[in-house]
């Protein structure tokens, strides 16, 4: 089928058409969610639907590569490319409110990473995924040989002064709440192909090695964390999903692709576009979060 991303309306396999009007009925209404998107993903121009629709068909279209390099392509195009996303911008100097808002904001995206794992382990008989997705959990929960990423996180928060007590009794920002609800309908209506391209794709954010795709920022700014100035428990955060991620998410891609033959396609791909409409947000309110402590709001 093809997906509003915004909205999460869903039409007919491959069609473009009525996706097409869709958007531009929500244009007309100056409904400014559906405009962004828009502006971000397809086009400044005003269109119609008849040059609409080949705009959307060309987003879908594989271009004679698989589904790990059209996902790659279209992550980086979107979050680390020429216009890549505010918190990008944002990691590229040490700020302590940036931080302090992302180790909030984050805690409320790991327990959903959990769920959205599990989901995966649950919807599936393949050993290497059942595989790969519980060394993931153990991973960010329990460590592996290591501190879990959670608690790590956590120190990050603490370094600054925010108790993990604090953080565990806060509302998640709405932009982040949007988006955990989307990964666990997600996680509840899809098969475990679609699930995993959902979540695992958002790991591609913190990949070192996306020059080759046309990415022109990495996820922060090595030099400017790599001082006396930045907490130690930032640095141990961070660096941890440096030195990881590349493999990582590379690996659930390359499981993607070694099944997607036997999937359809579009369902993957829709996954994926409502799945990073709603990270897109949600990395906002990282910055909102940061904003909010800058200013004692929280």
């Amino acid at each position: 089928m093809a997906i509003c991303p915004v909205c999460n309306l869903k039409f007919g396999n491959n069609d473009f058409l009525a996706l097409s009007e869709h958007f531009i009925g929500k244009a007309k209404d100056s409904d400014p969610l559906h405009v962004m998107w828009l502006n971000r993903n397809l086009t400044k121009t005003k269109a119609d639907k008849k040059g609409l629709e080949p705009l959307f068909r060309n987003l879908y279209d594989l271009n004679g590569g698989g589904i790990k390099s059209w996902i790659i392509n279209r992550f980086v195009s979107e979050y680390r490319g020429n216009n890549p996303h505010p918190f990008i911008i944002k990691m590229q100097d040490y700020n302590k409110y940036i931080l302090q808002g992302y180790a909030v904001e984050h805690y409320f995206f790991l327990k959903q990473w959990v769920r959205s794992c599990s989901a995966i382990i649950s919807k599936t008989d393949y050993n290497d995924v059942q595989t790969y997705e519980m060394e993931n959990m153990v991973t960010e929960y329990f460590g592996n040989g290591k501190k879990p990423h959670i608690e790590l996180l956590l120190d990050m928060a603490e370094g600054f002064g925010i108790s993990r007590k604090k953080i565990m009794e806060t509302k998640p920002l709405k932009n982040t709440e949007n988006a955990i609800n989307r990964w666990r309908e997600i996680a509840q209506n899809n098969g475990w192909i679609e699930i995993m391209a959902a979540m695992h794709s958002l790991e591609l954010i913190a990949n070192s090695a996306l020059r080759p795709y046309g990415a022109r920022y990495d996820y922060f700014n090595l030099g400017a964390f790599d001082n006396n100035n930045v907490p130690e428990t930032v640095k141990a955060f961070l660096m941890e999903g440096y030195h990881s991620d590349n493999a990582h998410s590379i690996e659930a891609l390359n499981i993607i692709e070694k099944y997607s033959r036997d999937y359809n396609i579009e369902n993957i791909q829709d996954a994926y576009l409502a799945s990073t409409y709603v990270f897109y947000n949600y990395l906002e309110a990282r910055i909102e979060r940061g904003e909010m402590i800058e200013n004692k709001q929280y």
